[in-house]
């Protein structure tokens, strides 16, 4: 046994190195409310063509209002929007440049994930809009934008009654590593585990990860081939404006020219027990619009998170 001294001379020096080895540790960076989605950025081999679908078809508006060329919005409501570039190259097979999620504070999650081992760029990005964003890869290369908004969002256009939607409430894309991407939305983002399904009921085909901050939610689309064709990934990389009724909406459609498929009823139950009606733009992107409410039990697990509904400023 050591002696009464040598413990006390023991006890005196930790008490003096721990304090140092506690400050010298890195403070934590607390991660900032993440609210919901943002927008979705896609490539448009014709802008015009796509202007008559966002903005003539769906009524969404239009900003800049007299200019459909890249980088022109359709706005669903006072801060989400499907965004319209060119792509790289003509008849390009993958038509999703970035998915976008609203946060509260862009420079605090900038700070938050480059703590936590993210590649993030040094500074952020100030829009035209005066919105603050930056850009990062998900681990498997899709981008992935993160949104503050500026201090003056748009007033409620005179066309807002035209809109068939007024809240985007989730967007899906390709997954190929459910684990890897877990560890970003999940682990990182504070995202949580909204629902999951498939067909056949034993398999998941569809992961959906609800925002932590909000009711908005990402769709892991797993089922997809080695090698998809174009009209694959325009399924599965997609946006679901949320709807109270598609059968209301089908009326709406009709009435502006729209034609279902003769012989086919386009309003169809999902797995996920909610009614959908599927659109698809001019590049093939598939717009599902969706009901916010689910109208039977869902398939293969339960609902874990609240329900989404129409959006409180147009």
């Amino acid at each position: 046994m050591k002696s009464p001294t040598v413990l006390r001379t023991i006890v005196a020096t930790m008490a003096v190195i721990l304090p140092s080895l506690v400050m010298a540790q890195p403070a934590s960076t607390p991660r900032p409310a993440i609210t919901g989605i943002s927008h979705i950025t896609l490539f448009a081999d014709d802008i015009p063509k796509s202007q008559q679908f966002y903005g003539e078809l769906l009524g969404w508006d239009q900003v800049p209002p007299t200019a459909a060329k890249p980088g022109v919005r359709f706005y669903a409501n006072h801060s989400q929007y499907v965004e319209l570039v060119s792509p790289p190259s003509p008849g390009l097979a993958d038509r999703l440049d970035v998915i976008a999620f609203s946060t509260s504070d862009a420079e605090a999650l900038r700070k938050y994930l480059g703590a936590n081992g993210v590649s993030v760029p040094q500074a952020l990005t100030v829009k035209a809009d005066g919105s603050r964003a930056f850009l990062v890869p998900d681990p498997e290369g899709n981008k992935v934008e993160f949104t503050q908004d500026g201090n003056h969002p748009l007033a409620e256009p005179a066309s807002a009654s035209r809109s068939l939607s007024s809240h985007i409430m989730h967007a899906g894309y390709v997954v190929r590593n459910r684990v890897a991407l877990d560890h970003f939305y999940k682990d990182l983002l504070g995202f949580h585990l909204y629902w999951q399904g498939g067909n056949p009921d034993d398999r998941v085909d569809w992961v959906m990860m609800q925002v932590p901050n909000g009711t908005d939610w990402i769709e892991y689309m797993l089922y997809l081939p080695a090698h998809p064709s174009l009209a694959q990934l325009g399924s599965a990389n997609h946006l679901a404006p949320g709807v109270i009724s598609v059968a209301q909406l089908q009326e709406k459609l009709e009435e502006r020219g729209w034609k279902p498929i003769p012989g086919k009823n386009p309003q169809v139950l999902g797995v996920d027990g909610k009614m959908q009606l599927d659109l698809t733009d001019p590049d093939g992107t598939r717009v599902e619009f969706m009901e916010f409410k689910p109208v039977e039990k869902p398939c293969c697990s339960p609902y874990t998170g609240a329900q989404p509904g129409p959006s409180a400023n147009w």
